[in-house]
């Protein structure tokens, strides 16, 4: 027979379990960037209709549709999680005076990151870096100093390199947005070897477009110059010859010249910094 004492016991001990089970509350997932977009709002005083008539101004200015946001469309991006269109969210930005940068933040888009995502994907040919100082106020590179390091001096930077970060221009007043523009020589591009490895990241003075045919010692004094074609880039030395400009390779590359007519290139600048790799021969020795 069973014991109506254990019996009892046992019931005492369910009520138990089920006191100190905890009931847990399955909340709906937030949709954060919509919420601020609608803080934004309501600070201003803005109703869905506000909006509305606000984006249809944006888009007959632009005299383009996709600027413009339906009631529906915009209580969608507020509650339900979507995302706005590049076109929507310019209008959202300049109706609640947002910036455009911060607010793709808010949807997992970081601007600073540019540079170091396109980093990762390295290209087999030489191009030119066209990220500026609007999408970049302070230089996004992979340094993260401690006070003691004098930038004016010879240092072992790896000893203070903590993680990518941006880096205020203070620290970096060599470089001059405004003037200067940077390349990469491709990463099979070895046509100014030893003096320029491939994979090497060039500064750009776009004030130097001149052709300098003289007046240099020797070949690491001879101006470097970065061009453009219609097939591309070149960062090599130049000459001009009757009307056509050669770009002529380092002789240790054995790259044969290229012969363009003047309305055929653009000299975008003269090479005045450098940051490369000293290994690179060994890779080029061994096809590596």
């Amino acid at each position: 027979m069973r014991d109506p004492s254990n019996a009892k016991k046992c019931r005492v001990c369910n009520h138990l379990k089920e006191k100190a089970t905890p009931v847990i509350n399955k909340l709906e997932p937030t949709n954060e960037p919509g919420q601020k977009l609608r803080r934004a709002r309501e600070r201003l005083g803005l109703r869905y209709r506000d909006v509305e008539e606000a984006s249809q101004r944006i888009a007959f200015r632009h005299r383009n549709d996709e600027f413009s946001i339906g009631l529906s469309r915009l209580a969608d991006i507020e509650n339900k999680g979507t995302v706005p269109s590049l076109y929507r969210l310019y209008s959202l930005c300049a109706i609640y005076r947002l910036d455009v940068r911060d607010v793709m933040t808010w949807y997992g888009v970081d601007l600073a990151q540019l540079p170091s995502d396109a980093a990762s994907v390295p290209l087999s040919q030489t191009h030119s870096l066209s990220f500026g100082q609007p999408v970049l106020p302070d230089k996004s590179l992979p340094l993260d100093l401690d006070s003691s390091v004098d930038l004016a001096r010879t240092s072992f930077l790896s000893r203070h390199i903590q993680r990518w970060g941006p880096v205020s221009a203070g620290l970096l007043a060599g470089l001059d947005l405004r003037r200067q523009r940077y390349g990469f020589i491709g990463t099979e591009d070895w046509s100014m070897y030893p003096i320029l490895a491939p994979g090497s990241f060039v500064q750009i003075d776009d004030t130097k477009r001149k052709i300098v045919s003289e007046g240099w010692a020797d070949e690491f004094e001879r101006p470097i110059y970065f061009l453009e074609h219609r097939a591309g880039f070149r960062c090599c030395w130049v000459s001009e010859i009757d009307g056509f400009v050669v770009a002529h390779s380092h002789t240790a590359s054995q790259t044969a010249p290229e012969l363009f007519r003047v309305s055929e290139v653009d000299v975008i600048g003269q090479v005045v910094g450098v940051a490369m790799r000293f290994d690179q021969g060994k890779r080029r020795h061994t096809g590596s």
